[in-house]
């Protein structure tokens, strides 16, 4: 495997919606059984965790943050493109032109994709003096509060994470948030 590393890149893959997880299950299998496992380093179907309450129950449950693409690391060099397009409810690859080559994501955008920052980024955040203080009021602007007001109860420097409150619904309701969830307002 390690002799292609350097030959792998992000690719996204397009899929039917809902069935991400089922559909990268048949590529996993589909690579193994041509034995292909050395061109295809990683495929993942980003999620995160949502908590809802059903019948009085916390209930957690796995959301696809892009419903309908998978994303895939692989060197896609001879016939992978066309095994894994080949596969039930694979469209294809995101950013190729009819018959073209698929066009491997960027670095900033994979980073983005995976939750991490880019390396330089964070470099330049060291030094950056909070931009927040306790108290302030603060608008959402990512997430499932996108919209809302928000005032500031607690800063978590080393995470770079702000504790807000809410208003919903006239009540009060904490969330945790990165800095580059919220703006000024």
């Amino acid at each position: 495997m390690a002799e292609n590393n350097s030959e792998n890149k992000w690719y996204v893959v397009r899929a039917v919606s809902g069935q991400e997880n089922k559909i990268k299950t048949y590529i996993e299998n589909e690579i193994s059984r041509l034995g292909m496992n050395s061109f295809v380093e990683e495929i993942l179907v980003p999620q995160e965790k949502v908590v809802q309450i059903r019948n009085g129950k916390k209930v957690t449950k796995d959301k696809t943050y892009f419903p309908g693409y998978i994303m895939i690391k692989a060197n896609l060099s001879g016939e992978i493109p066309h095994i894994i397009k080949s596969i039930t409810n694979v469209i294809g690859f995101l950013g190729e032109t009819k018959g073209g080559e698929p066009i491997p994501m960027r670095q900033a955008e994979v980073n983005r994709m995976l939750g991490k920052v880019d390396e330089l980024s964070l470099q330049d955040e060291s030094n950056i003096i909070i931009p927040f203080t306790h108290g302030e009021n603060v608008k959402v602007i990512d997430g499932p509060f996108n919209g809302f007001d928000a005032t500031i109860e607690k800063i978590n420097e080393e995470k770079r994470k702000l504790e807000v409150m809410v208003r919903i619904f006239g009540r009060k309701t904490p969330l945790e948030l990165s800095y580059m969830q919220v703006e000024k307002l």
